[in-house]
């Protein structure tokens, strides 16, 4: 449930409170949760897109781990999948929506999750996405608005594929820079809800189309705190810096800079650390705010398990809700 032009209208209409609603769109959360019973809540999320790379199975492999990145966001289970489809077979021939929808089959399994169904339109701009469900325990429901002045900011996972999606269409780029940065994309957030408790996790939320800035300032509103970033442990995947110099920047980027930079002071960044920090993501990582005192831990952690998970800044001031550098 990424936020956007759609939370912006909901937010403006009203709805009748349901006390079983833990979560809804007010804060343009990760993901919407339900309560089922005193020991279960549910999870449920929806994405989908348009693609950013021209194999079409690999491209299927990542709107399933983007769409699965928002149940993990949220400490979830995934536990099942509807796909969401937009194409027209006068346009893209049917061996190619075949090898899409197999590759994200192919992810969902890899996640523990079966895909149970779907809905599909005739478009001729080609999308597709998937509807997961997920559970979790109601009290380690993990929202965008738990972080603490005190807390450290984790990222883990590096940024740049907008940038590199750009440069992809455009068919300008080096096959090791393509490969990296797909890895990333297909890379599941698949982090234990176990491992966000002994950490003492405070806020989760992923990295998506808002880009870094954008979803930390979410978090910072959501929180009414305060955030610095350290710009230069900020993890680049290799190669999207000189992409972006040579001016691959996506349209939503601008998007970013229009909306987000009212609360940003940039004072000391460039303009092209400034691009980096607000490309837009597909499948980006997850950003956790916790106590200071456990983020090296979980960034360890994290790295044994194979994200280059890295402490990126840090929660200060309560009711300020803006983002400066260090």
């Amino acid at each position: 449930m990424a936020p956007g032009v759609l939370d912006r209208i909901l937010s403006g209409i009203d709805s009748k409170p349901d006390p079983r609603v833990l979560v809804g769109f007010e804060n343009a959360d990760d993901a919407g949760v339900y309560l089922l019973d005193e020991n279960t809540a549910l999870i449920q999320t929806i994405d989908f897109f348009t693609p950013m790379v021209e194999d079409p199975f690999i491209f299927g492999q990542i709107a399933a781990a983007n769409a699965l990145s928002d149940v993990y966001a949220m400490g979830g289970t995934p536990l099942s999948a509807l796909s969401v489809l937009a194409v027209s077979t006068s346009v893209i021939c049917e061996e190619d929506v075949k090898q899409m929808v197999k590759g994200g089959a192919a992810k969902m399994w890899e996640a523990g999750v079966p895909v149970i169904g779907g809905h599909s339109v005739k478009d001729k701009e080609l999308k597709l996405g998937y509807s997961v469900t997920g559970v979790a325990r109601p009290e380690q429901i993990y929202r965008n608005s738990g972080a603490r002045p005190g807390d450290a900011l984790v990222l883990t996972k590096p940024i740049g594929t907008g940038i590199i999606s750009t440069a992809i269409k455009a068919g300008t780029i080096d096959k090791e820079t393509e490969s990296e940065a797909i890895k990333w994309m297909c890379t599941l957030n698949r982090v234990k809800p176990e491992v966000f408790l002994s950490h003492d996790v405070h806020a989760v939320t992923d990295v998506t189309g808002f880009g870094l800035i954008g979803h930390t300032l979410e978090m910072a509103w959501a929180s009414e705190v305060s955030v610095k970033i350290k710009a230069d442990s900020v993890p680049l995947i290799k190669g999207a810096r000189e992409l972006a110099e040579n001016g691959f920047l996506p349209g939503g980027l601008s998007s970013n800079r229009e909306y987000f930079s009212c609360a940003v002071n940039w004072s000391g960044i460039d303009d092209l650390i400034q691009a980096m920090f607000l490309d837009p993501q597909t499948s980006g990582g997850l950003l956790i705010s916790l106590p200071e005192g456990r983020s090296q831990f979980l960034a360890e952690y994290l790295g044994k398990q194979g994200f280059p998970a890295e402490v990126i800044g840090m929660v200060t001031d309560t009711g300020i809700k803006q983002l400066e550098f260090v």
